[in-house]
């Protein structure tokens, strides 16, 4: 009776477990909306709502569930990787190279420690900031007390080809190596740590968001998005309705992935990978 009792009670916590396992899921193409007039190349949110970039127009502007424009910041030089933090809006802008501030106060030059040339892309983590200096290919980061930088031109670790994005994690700097076609991590010291996605024979690789267990990388001229899990393994390749990418970004467990040539928002959410026979 003992063992029969003993027997019962494993095989429920095995079916327990079973009954657990994490379903595989993927990224899947539920909408996608039309921008009218607008060449995106960088996104982020403010209270929910979505900004672009549009960096053709010298401007951004804030966009409605259907991709309508319904707020506009003008007087800008070719705005690129946007970032937000709380209701402030960080604004590379590739032709004065300065980044701006644009919030309820007002607009502000953000003070840097040296000269830019041509910042691609802004991150803001807190009391910390990066820039993508993309002609200086290196990075600057403000750890909220100082300023250090990193990086030169070339090809081996720790080196840069036109870094276009960057975003500060808890404890990593990730940065889009455009045209070494390959993400590189450091840590907040700027040391480097770890490279992906330069074996997927990407071309251009002009932007970058992390998630929280997922690394999301805009290969422009494959007219692909690639997700890596955070180690750099290759999860899934996107490219249904993507054309020339610029950006992309997870909001309430949606993907969001901008098209700069057609001005388009494709928006993807996760949905159990049907297995054929």
């Amino acid at each position: 009776m003992r063992k029969s009792i003993c027997i019962l009670i494993v095989l429920v916590f095995a079916s327990a477990c079973k009954e657990k396992a994490p379903v595989p899921k993927e990224w899947v193409l539920s909408r996608t909306l039309q921008l009218d007039g607008v060449n995106p190349i960088g996104l982020t949110q403010v209270n929910g709502a979505i900004w672009l970039s549009d960096g053709d127009h010298n401007r951004l502007v804030k966009i409605d569930t259907e991709g309508k424009i319904t707020e506009t910041v003008d007087s800008l030089d070719r705005p690129m990787h946007i970032d937000a933090i709380k209701e402030t809006i960080f604004i590379p802008q590739y032709g004065k190279d300065v980044i701006e501030t644009v919030d309820k106060k007002g607009r502000f030059i953000m003070q840097v420690s040296d000269s830019l040339d041509a910042p691609a892309g802004v991150s803001v983590f807190e009391n910390e900031r990066a820039i993508a200096d993309f002609y200086n290919n290196r990075i600057l980061y403000f750890d909220g007390a100082s300023w250090i930088s990193f990086g030169k031109e070339g090809k081996a670790e720790g080196e840069f080809y036109y870094p276009t994005d960057v975003q500060i994690t808890t404890d990593k700097i990730w940065v889009a190596d455009a045209y070494n076609n390959r993400v590189q991590v450091f840590d907040k010291k700027g040391g480097f740590l770890q490279m992906m996605g330069q074996n997927q024979k990407m071309n251009a690789a002009t932007g970058i968001f992390v998630s929280v267990d997922e690394v999301f990388v805009t290969d422009f001229e494959n007219n692909r998005v690639l997700v890596f899990n955070m180690t750099g393994e290759l999860l899934q390749v996107l490219k249904d309705q993507i054309e020339k990418p610029t950006d992309m970004m997870v909001k309430d467990d949606m993907l969001y992935v901008i098209n700069y040539r057609n001005g388009k928002l494709n928006i993807f959410d996760k949905q159990p990978i049907v297995v054929k026979d």
